[in-house]
């Protein structure tokens, strides 16, 4: 094993600029570091982090500093029965005919909406004007909450991101994100008390009314599921979306194929996924000893998945520095269940409910914009740039097109 001075600091300035460089030395090079300042160890190699999502002696445990103080207790930090029965309780709104019938026409909305604020325009921020806001704005209809207050929501989140980002230990982002917790608590349990009282046709009301083997979910657990809902679900699609614009403005080629076959967005989205992930980042705490690729990691450490090194793994994708919606290598029909050949949504029993919520959501919001944008190109002279070390986008994407009739 090797320590993390002689490799390279996911704390530096380098890193955050270019990670992609970083993981390639670490899976070929440091496979399992000490990180002395995260007290944490890292795995970079695919073989690895699938284990570490799927194996039952990697625990969740670690949920319990990282996402209990912002959240609450979540349906990430459960196991066994208690798991499967809140899986069981929130997964049918994320899935089958209620997503297709009840939320997609709110997906389509709110694409709409946002588009209509700069379809006649002939450019628009790709980011600031459609990514960062739709969603949120996606998930505050779906809850029956007021889109007005999408500042409040996105502002939440941001703090919460920040939060569990906080990898150097940042005194003032922890405090906010604490304060978050207590924020959208005030804000949300008065709403969900209402909502049992006059329940609606709602995601909220949903899950109030939720019943299974006699159990129900409490305003607690429910009030813990909208702000995990919120961030991770705001995040996520935010810079998934983004990034596929990003990668597919790179490849004009592959730009216009999905511009004429809609039906490849999916494919987009998944090498998207495996290519420049949203998440960089899932930790897991193993329960016993456990030998991965470098060496053994003691029983009660924590370790960090490093998911945008491990997609971008030699010995599992043919070409992996290459962003091709095409390759043979990653399977579209399973790329949004728990069988993906991406890591990017975890794996296994914590795979992430929403993973067909943001299928959904992309293919409306990346259609819709094509359909507004038929010559969309990038502004003249800009040069798209990544942000972030745990979640990781573009920061901007000014684009120019000539407005649909």
């Amino acid at each position: 094993m090797t320590t993390a001075h002689h490799a390279p600091d996911i704390l530096s300035s380098t890193f955050a600029a270019d990670p992609y460089a970083a993981y390639r030395i670490m899976r070929d090079e440091f496979p399992l570091i000490w990180h002395e300042p995260m007290q944490s160890y890292l795995i970079s190699r695919y073989e690895d982090v699938e284990r570490a999502f799927r194996e039952p002696v990697f625990t969740s445990d670690n949920y319990d500093w990282q996402l209990e103080p912002v959240h609450g207790r979540t349906i990430l930090q459960m196991s066994g029965r208690e798991h499967s029965v809140r899986r069981a309780l929130v997964a049918p709104a994320f899935r089958g005919r209620t997503l297709d019938e009840q939320f997609l026409p709110v997906i389509e909305r709110n694409a709409r909406e946002l588009i209509d604020g700069f379809r006649a325009s002939g450019s628009a921020d790709l980011v600031a004007d459609f990514a960062t806001r739709f969603p949120v704005n996606v998930i505050a209809d779906m809850l029956g909450l007021d889109k007005s207050d999408f500042e409040k929501f996105h502002g939440w989140y941001t703090s919460i991101i920040a939060f569990l980002g906080n990898l150097s230990q940042d005194a003032e982002v922890a405090e906010a994100g604490l304060r978050t917790r207590e924020e959208f608590a005030a804000y949300m349990l008065p709403i969900i008390r209402e909502r049992r009282e006059n329940p609606g046709g709602d995601l909220l009301s949903t899950l109030c009314g939720a019943e299974v083997e006699g159990t129900r979910m409490s305003d607690e657990d429910i009030k813990a599921f909208c702000s995990l809902l919120l961030a991770a679900g705001g995040e996520t699609t935010d810079k998934a979306i983004a990034s596929i614009f990003k990668n597919l403005l790179a490849h004009p080629e592959q730009l216009s194929a999905v511009r004429a076959d809609r039906g490849l967005i999916p494919r987009a989205f998944a090498e998207t996924l495996r290519y420049s992930p949203p998440v960089h980042m899932i930790m897991r705490q193993p329960s016993e000893d456990v030998t991965l690729s470098g060496g053994v990691v003691p029983a009660g450490s924590t370790i960090t998945c490093l998911i945008g090194a491990a997609n971008r793994d030699g010995q599992r994708y043919a070409d992996p520095e290459t962003f091709d919606i095409f390759r043979e290598d990653l399977a579209t029909t399973t790329a949004f269940s728990a069988a993906a050949d991406h890591l990017a949504f975890a794996l296994g029993r914590h795979f992430c409910v929403g993973a067909l919520l943001a299928k959904a959501e992309v293919e409306a919001g990346v259609g819709q914009l094509l359909d507004a944008m038929p010559d969309l190109r990038l502004r003249e002279g800009f040069t798209p740039a990544e942000q972030g070390v745990f979640t990781r986008g573009p920061d901007a994407l000014p684009v120019e097109f000539t407005p649909a009739v």
